[in-house]
């Protein structure tokens, strides 16, 4: 017999004390969504199955207890740290769900310079570990646009990748080991190596699991030394996408390592640079790291992009200033409620990844029906912001106004009617649905696509740690209906 959700708080309060579990309804009702939901939010709408209480965690032994307890009464448990996902994984999608928040899990266990890597439990800040790290002449490389809001183990979970990539590779390249607390309540460490070949790479099972296998609550991660003084910036505006697509192409290959490669189309171009790219594609190299290596990948990027006679260079500071103003700023989070309140214009993202040879087709595919098929935008523009030897990502960006309908209507009407021209038509280019933002829960009708004969695997991994079906349901695999 399932308990009701008295029943759950109050044996919740026996096993992590009754200061650390959290009923209010009001503080139920913001747990139950995330970011993806944040127009209805703001408006006050709810819909989704409250969760029957938030647990604050400290420990742990705090996680194994609480995610045993769920295991044995079949309970939904939501994973949570920093609170900044934006695809619905945060989602209370069951009934009587816990949520678990390791916010509180917040220690920088150790910064190692000479093994060159920090530990770090799961709710420790990246935005004060790169702090601590930067005053001693060090960095994680780690620079997503949440970084003052976000946390290791969410990041870790959602496989996050940073602004930096080009240069410091995705979290999956930076996670050195790991510990994670499975349905059974067992606590698996991944011990700390350089590399080892004793079998498949396991730390990939919980890397990017998005809270559906376990919970990750410690995390090693690679640390790099930092030189800010040697940074070079170069823009440049031009005419097409495709002939940025080129140009990043021909820097991947050739081996250079920007810590930036950014291309902006002209819409979302001139929505950032206003004052010097109205009506122009804007493309940004920042080369970092010791000084040769910068002024080389410098020079060399510079000699790249002279072949091509469309693009003009802008003067560096500009670009030196854009850069030092990359990050959310929690501050703004109040001002964009009210904003979009009052003027109910809405911006949302989607972002994806192909190789060289179709992402310009991807993006003039989705761009031609975004526009013909959805009412109401505001603007519609796409950049490219991690590339890689083979290809790059595009990061779709749009705004609309809410028009004619209810604050719960708004998602089917305009976001996810977005969304789904966006994925359709990179799974069918052969791309990928989702290159960081995680499947959440609004990516999941099409995960069997994106994943074809080794969605095998996955189901496998689930149903194999999982098999009790507690772990964040409806996140990466669809709910059974």
């Amino acid at each position: 017999m399932s308990l009701k959700r008295e029943q759950i708080a109050e044996a919740l309060k026996k096993i992590v004390g009754e200061d650390h579990v959290v009923t209010d309804e009001q503080v139920l009702k913001e747990s139950s969504v995330d970011r993806f939901r944040r127009f209805e939010a703001y408006h006050g709408v709810y819909r989704l199955p409250l969760p029957a209480a938030v647990v604050n965690v400290n420990s742990t032994k705090d996680v194994a207890a609480v995610i045993k307890f769920a295991n044995e009464n079949k309970i939904n448990v939501v994973p949570r740290t920093g609170a900044s996902a934006t695809e619905g994984g945060l989602e209370t999608a069951l009934e009587n769900s816990i949520v678990v928040d390791g916010s509180g899990m917040n220690k920088i266990i150790s910064i190692d310079t000479y093994n060159m890597q920090a530990t770090v439990q799961c709710g420790a800040s990246l935005q004060e570990l790169d702090d601590r790290l930067r005053e001693q002449g060090y960095t994680t490389g780690h620079s997503p646009q949440s970084k003052p809001l976000a946390q290791l183990g969410g990041l870790v979970a959602t496989r996050s990748i940073g602004q930096f990539s080009t240069l410091y590779g995705g979290i999956e390249d930076m996670v050195v080991g790991l510990e994670a607390v499975f349905p059974d309540g067992g606590v698996t460490r991944i011990k700390n190596v350089p590399r080892r070949a004793a079998g498949p790479d396991i730390r990939q099972v919980i890397i990017g699991n998005e809270g559906a296998l376990c919970y990750i609550t410690e995390v090693t991660v690679k640390i790099f030394k930092y030189f800010p003084e040697s940074n070079k910036f170069l823009g440049y505006t031009l005419n097409t996408m495709k002939t940025g697509f080129e140009i990043l192409r021909e820097v991947m290959v050739n081996g250079y390592r920007p810590s930036v490669a950014r291309l902006y189309d002209a819409e979302d171009g001139s929505y950032h640079f206003s004052h010097f790219a109205e009506g122009k594609c804007v493309m940004i190299f920042v080369a970092e790291g010791v000084k040769p290596i910068a002024d080389a990948t410098a020079a060399a990027i510079e000699e790249i992009v002279a072949a091509y006679d469309e693009c003009e260079q802008v003067d560096p500071k500009l670009i030196e200033r854009w850069f030092a103003h990359l990050n959310w700023d929690p501050a703004n989070l109040a001002e964009e409620k009210t904003e979009i309140i009052e003027t109910k214009n809405v911006c949302n993202t989607t972002e994806i990844s192909g190789n060289w040879s179709i992402i310009n087709d991807i993006y003039e595919v989705c761009m031609q029906r975004v526009k013909n098929e959805v009412p109401d935008l505001t603007l519609l523009g796409a950049h490219s912001s991690h590339s890689y030897l083979n290809g790059t990502n595009l990061y779709f960006v749009y705004f609309y106004n809410v028009v004619d309908c209810r604050p719960e209507e708004e998602l089917t009407k305009y976001h996810l009617a977005i969304k789904k021209i966006i994925v359709e038509e990179t799974i069918k280019a052969g791309g990928s649905m989702c290159h960081h933002h995680g499947v959440g829960k609004h990516r999941t009708q099409w995960i069997e696509a994106e994943y074809g004969s080794s969605y095998y695997i996955l189901k496998k991994l689930k149903s194999a740690f999982d098999p009790n079906g507690i772990m964040n349901m409806g996140t990466i695999i669809p709910l059974e209906k």
